[in-house]
């Protein structure tokens, strides 16, 4: 059996960026813990001060098969390139595509997530294969494929 994994994202603004992800991936809110409808409730039960409330936010794959993303609010701004990121490959594009239509597609993937909040940067072909260098509204460097 393999090891279950998390991806972290450090954030100024965790649920902003939870939108944002959840949108590029197709990922939803995680439903609260057993006994609380919302969110809220549970957080008012731990006896958590309202001025942390956002300071977290969780994404689960609908599906439950890719990995969850939590968000944590930190205080400082990110600086320096990651040294992990993640390649999110644009719905329809496979090996077989041909691959003028990948790249329309990955075009028009690149300016719907520009639309939500992300920066774009370079195209980089490379070993016969096309991506996108993009940056989530925090700055944090993914690929668009």
């Amino acid at each position: 059996m393999a090891t279950q994994i998390q991806l972290t994202f450090d954030a100024a603004d965790p649920p902003r960026l939870a939108a944002f992800w959840a949108e590029v991936l197709g990922y939803v809110t995680e439903p609260p813990p057993e006994g609380h409808e919302t969110w809220e409730s549970w957080l008012i039960a731990m006896h958590i001060p309202e001025e942390r409330w956002g300071s977290v936010a969780t994404l689960v794959d609908p599906e439950g098969v890719r990995p969850r993303i939590y968000i944590q609010r930190v205080p400082e701004a990110k600086v320096a390139k990651n040294r992990l990121h993640i390649d999110v490959r644009t719905r329809g594009n496979t090996r077989e595509t041909p691959a003028d239509e990948r790249w329309a597609r990955i075009d028009a993937e690149a300016e719907r997530l520009v639309g939500l909040g992300a920066a774009r940067g370079a195209m980089v072909e490379e070993h016969g294969a096309r991506h996108v260098v993009m940056q989530d509204p925090e700055g944090n460097e993914f690929c668009l494929t």
